[in-house]
């Protein structure tokens, strides 16, 4: 039985932050309903004399109206205020959404934010909301009910919502590795036959979902090697779900680390070719196995 890594564990947070959302909205929109903060009147509209409150970073569980609930990976819930003056950004990630500021109704349940805050009445007000373009395409697509094809298996859907529990209870049943060229995300046919075997292996477990996470080598800045691994990430996501006829709902979301994690030494060739990957985890939660 394998253990998952300490980079693992942060990319199964925001991947199960939008699958784990759903189930927990109602009770947290009643949480935020009651949370009692006294305030007088609007923000103002520049927060910038406002005193500086504390950094909170989860997913959004709850919104109503101009306030929202963040459930940090302590399970802690944050309620804050979005003000006119609120700043919200995304960084142009590799699925490009084509802006880098958004308005407040991109602010979905499920989403995984970074909030900077500053004080005021009782309680904290957002000055600047930071969050990825993948994880706001994959919370819109869980909004909307469409692109992730929850509309076809809606029971099937929720039940393995229901069974999702605590990200650190998770058994990986097996990883296969994918590997490419330097600077490349293209798959060689001997991959794409890999992974289509993985997804077949995966589809015989009772549920298995599976968790990808790309990988570079040590060549090229930090920004750069990040938006390569998620490239790769999404070309093994894409070739999963069309070629190998995995469905969308079973897959977790995807995550680029970089250099991270290397599984042999960046300063020899053969090293970097193993380090230049992207692992498919067919995972399974502790909770559920046996049933």
């Amino acid at each position: 039985m394998n253990n998952i890594s300490k980079s693992s564990k942060i990319a199964l947070l925001l991947a199960t932050a939008a699958i784990a959302a759903p189930n927990v909205a109602f009770a947290q929109q009643d949480q935020l309903n009651e949370t009692d903060i006294t305030v007088t009147g609007l923000p103002p509209a520049d927060l910038s004399g406002l005193p500086e409150g504390p950094d909170v970073e989860g997913f959004i569980s709850a919104r109503k109206a101009d306030r929202m609930m963040v459930t940090s990976a302590d399970g802690s819930n944050t309620p804050i205020t979005v003000a006119e003056a609120t700043e919200i950004k995304a960084s142009k990630g590799f699925l490009g959404l084509g802006r880098s500021k958004l308005a407040s109704d991109s602010l979905l349940n499920g989403l995984p934010v970074t909030v900077k805050t500053v004080e005021w009445g009782d309680g904290l007000v957002a000055s600047r909301i930071s969050l990825r373009d993948r994880d706001l395409k994959t919370a819109s697509m869980i909004r909307n009910g469409t692109a992730q094809g929850f509309a076809e298996q809606t029971a099937a859907t929720e039940a393995l919502r229901g069974r999702v529990g605590d990200i650190d209870k998770y058994n990986i049943k097996g990883t296969t590795n994918v590997y490419f060229d330097t600077g490349k995300w293209r798959l060689t046919q001997q991959a794409e036959q890999e992974l289509c075997d993985t997804a077949a292996q995966a589809e015989a477990m009772d549920n298995a979902l599976l968790l990808v996470v790309g990988y570079t080598d040590s060549v090229g800045s930090q920004e750069y090697n990040q938006v390569l691994s998620e490239r790769r990430a999404s070309r093994v996501v894409n070739h999963i779900q069309q070629a190998c006829g995995w469905k969308p709902y079973r897959m977790l979301t995807p995550t680029g680390m970089a250099e991270a994690d290397p599984q042999a030494d960046n300063t020899t060739r053969e090293g970097k070719a193993q380090n230049r990957r992207v692992a498919v985890n067919i995972m399974v939660s502790k909770s559920v196995e046996g049933l």
